[in-house]
């Protein structure tokens, strides 16, 4: 091998190892930063949106969604029956009832009473898996998984809590938090809809 084969190999092989020791591209809103990319069941997942949940001047969460192919309507993304994620990336600490608050408040909001009477059992289970937890606290981070033949996985700094929840109807109902109707805050549904 000449000099300059020798040179170009390495130069290959030193390329390949930054690009292995760099960290995932990330989106950063409110000084969080959200990883651009996510794996959900051995499947890669790119990030639909992101932005940050706050009241006033307090930040309570960044908010990613992860799809398997982009979307841009809270119907497609519903639609979607493939591998699906929500991270929350947490900005205070918030109690156990607070958590069941916004979950149960926000997907009856979002539902009709046929669509809450179908996941009524399984919204049960998710509040009570949520109360029953220490309070939850800045830096963590929380992500509800929508996995196809399993159901809707929670878990808090990648450790499940309780069981999963079988029935996409339940996820879907927990996304329309965010992108229904009447979402938790207009500019989160806008960002996680791919918008500004």
């Amino acid at each position: 091998m000449t000099i300059v084969a020798n040179l170009k190999s390495l130069v290959s092989l030193g390329a390949l190892t930054l690009a292995f020791a760099m960290p995932a591209h990330a989106v950063e809103v409110g000084g969080v930063n959200i990883a651009d990319t996510a794996t959900v069941a051995d499947k890669p997942l790119v990030l639909n949106g992101a932005s940050m949940r706050q009241i006033l001047f307090i930040k309570i969460y960044g908010i990613g969604l992860y799809l398997s192919e982009r979307k841009t309507t809270s119907a497609d993304i519903q639609a979607l029956e493939t591998p699906k994620r929500v991270s929350l990336y947490i900005q205070r600490e918030v109690a156990a009832d607070e958590w069941e608050q916004l979950f149960v408040t926000g997907m009856n909001r979002n539902s009709t009473k046929d669509q809450k009477a179908k996941v009524i059992k399984q919204t049960v289970k998710f509040g009570e898996m949520f109360a029953a937890l220490d309070p939850v606290k800045k830096g963590d981070i929380v992500t509800l998984d929508w996995i196809p033949g399993k159901g809707t996985v929670s878990a808090i700094n990648g450790k499940q809590i309780g069981e999963a929840l079988p029935d996409i109807a339940f996820y879907n109902a927990a996304l329309r938090i965010w992108i229904g109707e009447d979402p938790v805050q207009t500019n989160v549904k806008r960002a996680l809809m791919g918008g500004k």
